[in-house]
């Protein structure tokens, strides 16, 4: 991202309306996949630290960031240290030792993103999982990805694809951010006619209307862990591996 997107985040993530409704929608996930007790959490892209609060609820959580100012803000938000990495071949993580891997509206930004899932399955525990936001629907591409430094946005097929492919047993894909997909189209569709190179919907709106919006895309944090939405800005997928661990499955990714 640029970096002025970054500052942008640092400023806003704690009350614009998409980081929040985003934030308890995957908290609401989360809560429901039956979770160990104190699990091992690793947060790839996890930017300048809006999600870590959440989830240190569930258990250890290690931060990796590739943007150094990223790091920087986040360690004066959250007073911890945010490791350096990146995705496929970057990660300081260990293999098998996650519980839990969350990638929030990250894996768009990775020219590699099967060969990004497959380095993800060898940092997972037996039965570890993920949970993957993504931007949906290649037709909405506009400015607001092309200052983002999107790589694409992913249809249902593409991301149940790719997730496939690299080995996982996908247990949730469902589109979010349904109620407020119209004003987004069109927000979207509007950056391609008008002529500034500034994406819309960046700055934080009024109070009232970032409360209203807030609590129509938190409103489906009552429903995504237990059902799926057939339409949305974005797509939220669960998956991960199997309990009955293939240790030569393993060993061999482990070898490439």
């Amino acid at each position: 991202m640029e970096l002025d997107a970054y500052r942008r985040m640092a400023a806003t993530e704690d009350e614009h309306w998409w980081f929040c409704g985003r934030r308890a929608i995957a908290e609401a996930v989360i809560r429901g996949l039956g979770l160990p007790r104190e699990a091992d959490i690793l947060e790839i892209g996890a930017g300048t630290g809006g999600n870590i609060r959440m989830l240190e609820q569930f258990g250890t959580v290690t931060a990796v960031e590739m943007n150094e100012l990223a790091r920087r803000i986040a360690r004066e938000k959250t007073g911890r240290d945010f490791l350096a990495g990146h995705l496929p071949d970057g990660m300081p993580a260990t293999p098998a030792s996650f519980d839990l891997v969350c990638l929030f509206d990250v894996l768009e930004h990775v020219a590699e993103d099967e060969a990004s899932l497959e380095t993800i399955w060898r940092m997972l525990k037996p039965g570890g999982k993920v949970v993957l936001t993504v931007p949906a629907h290649q037709w909405l591409w506009s400015k607001h990805d092309v200052g983002l430094h999107h790589m694409r946005r992913y249809s249902r097929n593409l991301l149940k694809t790719r997730i496939e492919q690299a080995g996982y047993r996908i247990e949730k894909l469902s589109y979010t951010n349904a109620a407020l997909f119209p004003v987004a189209a069109l927000a979207r569709l509007a950056d391609r006619l008008r002529r500034s190179d500034t994406a819309s919907g960046q700055a934080m709106p009024p109070k009232p209307i970032n409360s209203a919006m807030k609590a129509l895309f938190s409103a489906e944090s009552r429903i995504l862990p237990n059902a799926g939405l057939p339409f949305g800005v974005s797509l939220l997928a669960v998956f991960g591996t199997d309990a009955v661990f293939d240790r030569a499955r393993l060993d061999s990714r482990l070898a490439a």
